[in-house]
């Protein structure tokens, strides 16, 4: 039975069901990355993908690659399972999802001219004559804001972080996917730099036709750019939405939370006090249950035993929380 949040429509792209992703430990122990994730992609839609560090939102996205494969689950990418496909098969399937790292220096090699870089994808799949690659090289750098000519004769260490990001984007789109998965995008760019990215990728969304997901773990930057934001916890999703509702009415404690913990800049508001106890558990022996209920000050006997399932609040608005702070719709009910 699929998850109610997964919707019936006839324009997805990518749909993911009951995602799992375990790694060893040692010892006959397992990391539990990924533990039973849903959800699904739109063609023109960007969703994020957002919660602390060490819930698996990155772990999710690589999975989806198949870097490295999922311990189980399905993804469904325009109607092909890429789990357990053949290699080869894989390959050319991933010519049509790319995806962007968090480092961007680091993910270009460093020995390479930047322009080769981005025509090398291209030079394997033999997509055109070398003329016609230098004509769409220099087009998808134009694009994003690099000078071909420049990027011709230059490597990655003579161009500032945020000219590295464009360069990885670049190289990102000029095999066309149809999907491209942005892992933390601008994390580790200055503040000012990350709006220039952004604005970047909205602009080339319009101008490519693309469908994205965008993970980061700053919900103000996730809600400019994305049309639906889920929120994961120690490898679940507790809560998905379409981005203005849930940043309005949250309904999952752990969403409050991080809702109360963006910055706002003005000295004169007072910061709202974020009730969240504890330390993160562990992902090797998650706690029973809610995996929020070692930090949730609402937990109960029914949180520390029950797994709460995804529930309807309406509009498309859906929490897995036994007590969330939306009341959810009962069957028959109109909102």
């Amino acid at each position: 039975m699929s998850a109610p949040h997964l919707r019936d429509r006839d324009d997805l792209v990518l749909r993911v069901e009951d995602l799992v992703v375990e790694f060893p430990a040692g010892r006959g122990r397992k990391v539990h990355a990924v533990s039973g994730v849903d959800f699904d992609l739109a063609r023109g839609e960007t969703l994020g993908i957002v919660g602390e560090s060490g819930c698996g939102k990155s772990t999710t996205g690589r999975a989806i690659m198949q870097m490295p494969a999922p311990t189980g689950g399905r993804v469904e990418f325009e109607g092909l399972n890429l789990v357990g496909l053949a290699k080869r098969d894989l390959r050319a399937a991933r010519t049509r999802i790319q995806m962007i790292f968090q480092d961007p220096i680091s993910s270009l090699n460093p020995r390479r001219k930047v322009w080769d870089s981005v025509a090398d994808p291209l030079r394997i799949w033999k997509r055109g004559s070398e003329a016609e690659i230098a004509e769409t090289v220099d087009r998808v750098l134009e694009s994003v804001g690099i000078d071909p000519i420049r990027a011709r004769e230059s490597r990655p260490h003579e161009f500032s972080g945020g000219q590295c990001q464009r360069i990885s984007i670049a190289r990102a789109l000029v095999l066309d996917p149809a999907v491209i998965i942005c892992d933390e995008p601008v994390s580790a760019l200055d503040v000012s730099v990350q709006a220039q990215v952004l604005n970047l990728l909205e602009d080339l969304k319009a101008e490519f036709g693309l469908t994205m997901m965008f993970i980061a773990h700053d919900l103000a930057v996730v809600k400019n750019v994305s049309d639906r934001v889920a929120v994961m916890y120690l490898g679940r999703i507790c809560e998905i939405a379409d981005s203005d509702d849930l940043y309005a009415r949250p309904a999952h404690p752990y969403t409050r939370v991080l809702l109360d913990s963006i910055p706002v800049p003005d000295p004169t508001v007072t910061p709202t006090h974020v009730d969240l106890e504890g330390e993160l558990p562990s992902p090797m022996s998650p706690p029973p249950g809610c995996r929020f209920n070692t930090r949730c000050s609402s937990a109960d006997e029914r949180c520390r035993s029950e797994v709460p399932e995804m529930r309807s609040i309406g509009d498309g608005h859906y929490v897995a929380c036994h007590h969330p702070l939306v009341t959810p719709v009962t069957i028959g009910q109109f909102v």
